[in-house]
């Protein structure tokens, strides 16, 4: 397989720049209209602003995410618009993200722009941008560290090294949002495992210039990956605690960590929160999250956000903010990743079967076709298995480090259908695009909190 090292074509920037342009207009379009904190905001935008106002506080999580919505309070005020901006923003960017790497995987336009388009179209993504809480914040820096470590493998000596460190960087950044960005840095090392045993294994027939950027990740050492790597994310994350630990001293870089780890360990099941949930449901989305609801009798009305609920019958509108994904992207999306799964064991399982037969040509593990569904698995996987074992009570946004690479997986798929000679498949992949858009669109109501009929609540909520 050849691959492009020539730049993406000028259509791809200007489908680029609509992803972005669509991805800003919903994130900001309404970003205050609810005057009132909303769900886990009663915390982090508490914590962003106790920063400024030097109030000692303790937090559950490293405090990366909270300086970063203390900047925007900062900048606009310690109102709705203040503390959800810069999320909006940052929220904004990864699909754009998400599109880097799948340029990165494979260096084609057209796979990268529907990556964007598919991101773009994530209702979850959208809910979580438009609030002051912290999931699009490991999302950005994760994203961003693989996007550096796959662009450091385009390069040799210090450019690498350079990359590396930005990546490193990242690494530590999405690690001092939440640990839970550790799911990242996992991906990156099993990956580099696989890369090492398919190298020592069945070696490769490619030569360097016509390697994929994830086949090359064997020639990272041992010293850059297990050293200097994660040198600097330590470094990094360290630097981080260093004003929160100036203003709380009650307790030094180990104790607060102790705390902290105490803290989750205590956090219980399903009668704790009415929307624990356990992970086997999140790829089916079986239980979103209610953000917001309130009710009123007339969209004349000043929007209610306090005061006792009005009488059941006497409900004629209803604003509700629910964190779901979009249903018909992310079910597909489930479907793609498990295909994508299953296509990469046997990739792996008949390459292994042909080397024991010593056919070494059709044992070569080399090329997309097994090198991006390894990408995309090993790290879906990484994000995604480690919540199996953990007891404490978890929420559908737990799932979102591993959701962005189901995302990955459908484009793969979608990508390949519209290059197809199959016309059938062409008309597949047109509607899985369009039949997205269109679900998207119908649940905008519940993204954005748009005044429905209890009906069409009814209809639009899924039930936990």
């Amino acid at each position: 397989m050849r691959v492009s090292s020539s730049r993406p074509p000028l259509w791809f920037w200007i489908g680029i720049s609509c992803v972005w342009v669509f991805a800003l207009a919903f994130r900001f379009w309404g970003l205050e209209r609810f005057n009132t904190l909303v769900f886990d905001e009663v915390y982090f935008a508490k914590f962003g602003h106790n920063y400024l106002t030097q109030t000692e506080f303790f937090d559950a999580h490293p405090p990366l995410g909270k300086y970063i919505i203390a900047l925007g309070i900062a900048l606009k005020g310690f109102n709705t618009w203040g503390f959800r901006w810069m999320n909006a923003l940052i929220g904004a960017t990864i699909p754009l993200i998400l599109s880097g790497i799948a340029y990165q995987l494979c260096k084609r336009p057209s796979y990268a722009l529907i990556t964007a388009v598919l991101a773009s179209l994530d209702g979850l993504l959208l809910v979580e941008s438009r609030y002051a809480l912290l999931n699009v914040h490991i999302l950005f820096f994760g994203l961003l560290a693989h996007w550096s470590v796959l662009i450091s493998l385009n390069h040799q000596g210090h450019q690498r090294n350079g990359w590396l460190a930005a990546a490193g960087a990242s690494f530590g950044a999405t690690i001092a949002v939440k640990w839970n960005g550790l799911g990242f840095l996992l991906g990156l090392y099993l990956l580099w495992l696989v890369a090492k045993a398919g190298q020592a294994w069945f070696g490769s027939s490619d030569s360097p210039k016509r390697r994929l950027p994830i086949q090359r990740l064997s020639e990272l050492s041992w010293l850059q990956l297990f050293v200097y790597l994660p040198g600097i994310a330590l470094f990094i994350y360290s630097i981080f605690w260093i004003p929160h630990l100036a203003q709380n001293p009650d307790f030094n870089l180990w104790q607060v960590h102790k705390e902290i780890f105490g803290y989750h360990r205590q956090v219980g099941g399903d009668e704790v929160h009415p929307y624990c949930s356990a992970w086997y449901t999140w790829p089916l989305l079986l239980k979103p999250i209610s953000y917001f609801y309130q009710v009123t009798q007339s969209t004349l009305e000043p929007l209610p956000v306090t005061g006792p609920p009005l009488p059941q019958n006497a409900v004629k509108w209803i604003y509700s903010v629910y964190a779901i994904g979009n249903p018909l992207l992310w079910w597909a999306s489930t479907i793609a990743i498990l295909a994508l799964l299953v296509w990469g064991g046997w990739q792996i399982w008949h390459s292994i079967a042909q080397r024991h037969q010593e056919d070494h040509d059709a044992a070569n593990l080399s090329g997309e076709q097994v090198w991006l569904p390894c990408y995309i698995g090993v790290n879906y996987l990484a994000n995604f298995l480690p919540w199996v074992g953990v007891s404490r009570c978890t929420f559908l946004y737990h799932y979102m480090p591993a959701s962005m690479f189901t995302s990955l997986a459908l484009a793969w798929y979608i990508d390949g259908w519209l290059r197809a000679s199959d016309r059938w498949m062409r008309q597949l992949a047109m509607a899985l695009l369009l039949l997205s858009l269109v679900s998207f669109i119908i649940c905008l109501p519940i993204f954005l909190g748009l005044p429905i009929s209890p009906m069409i609540w009814r209809i639009l909520r899924v039930r936990g």
